[in-house]
């Protein structure tokens, strides 16, 4: 795979708008600013959880910074409620990412959309992210997941913008990796996941619309932001060194998806290499799920960050 550039940037905050928990007394650190415990913050409109994923990335290089929204969380109002209480101005976002299609990634897109107005904002997304799909469980139990609805973006002033491949945002600053390349022997997908392709149900344990947002922190190395991760948090990683041509990698933040019984038997060979990558800090969040968090706390404890939403990683 020939290597793309990614530039330098000074600076990043990622700052998490939605997550499966929040937790108000955890401590802040010099890079780890949770939200600041006041009476004001008691008193007024709190933020939500909820099961879903959404962060804020502004990339700073020189005397310029510049913002994008990565996900947008299950309900069509937590997003844009979390906004609010975070003093977030969407019209201000350059442009916004989805990691893939599925529902929880997806939704907050409808009220955050009704306040930008009728602008035109970009938005990155594979094409597969389209694709109506579903959750076959084995008993027969179906869950549906609808994916975003592209009449209606485009009908809001939404302009999409389809690749399947690698995409350089924010002037070259935010790498997108696009589909991601799968290497390992243990990270094989979702083995229960259908899409309706063609004019049939088929398997599709891979979700190739996975995809991560890359950056390039000077002196410091690579920070990799993941949604659900289905694509596997280390292909993910190799997938981003292979891209870049850079090995070091600083930080891990985001979904790794290795919570429920047909993924827990990976969280062992999965820890063993991401030990291997010698990450300053690795923060799980969304679909990590509680057995895999604890064993990365276990394993990397001076890496391991835990998430809150309303926490802003400075990097």
């Amino acid at each position: 795979m020939a290597t793309i550039p990614l530039k330098e940037v000074d600076r990043v905050e990622i700052l998490t708008i939605l997550d499966n928990s929040i937790d108000i007394l955890l401590p802040s650190t010099d890079r780890v600013k949770r939200l600041p415990l006041t009476q004001d913050a008691l008193e007024r409109e709190t933020l939500v959880a909820e099961h879903g994923f959404s962060t804020l990335v502004v990339v700073s290089s020189g005397n310029t910074s510049e913002s994008l929204l990565f996900d947008a969380g299950l309900s069509k109002n937590g997003l844009i409620h979390n906004m609010d209480v975070l003093e977030i101005n969407p019209k201000e976002l350059r442009t916004i990412v989805l990691s893939h299609g599925h529902t929880d990634h997806t939704q907050g897109l409808i009220g955050m959309i009704k306040r930008l107005g009728k602008r035109k904002m970009p938005l990155l997304i594979h094409p597969d992210a389209f694709l109506k799909r579903k959750v076959v469980f084995p008993d027969g139990h179906e869950l549906g997941l609808p994916p975003p609805d592209r009449s209606l973006l485009m009908q809001e002033g939404i302009e999409l913008m389809e690749e399947s491949g690698p995409s350089y945002l924010l002037d070259g600053l935010v790498l997108v990796t696009g589909q991601i390349h799968r290497s390992t022997p243990f990270e094989q997908g979702f083995p229960i996941h259908y899409a309706y392709i063609g004019d049939k149900w088929q398997q599709d344990p891979l979700i190739h619309d996975d995809q991560a947002v890359v950056l390039n922190v000077k002196n410091r190395g690579l920070v990799i932001l993941t949604g659900c991760g289905h694509a596997g948090v280390i292909n993910t990683i190799r997938h981003a060194q292979e891209l870049t041509g850079i090995q070091k990698i600083y930080a891990i933040i985001g979904g790794f998806h290795l919570s429920g019984r047909l993924f827990e038997p990976i969280i062992e060979p999965t820890i063993a290499v991401l030990k291997g990558f010698n990450p300053a800090m690795v923060v799980p969040a969304h679909c990590t799920g509680w057995k895999a968090s604890h064993a990365l706390s276990r394993e990397l404890p001076e890496a391991f960050v835990p998430n809150s939403v309303g926490t802003r990683f400075v990097l």
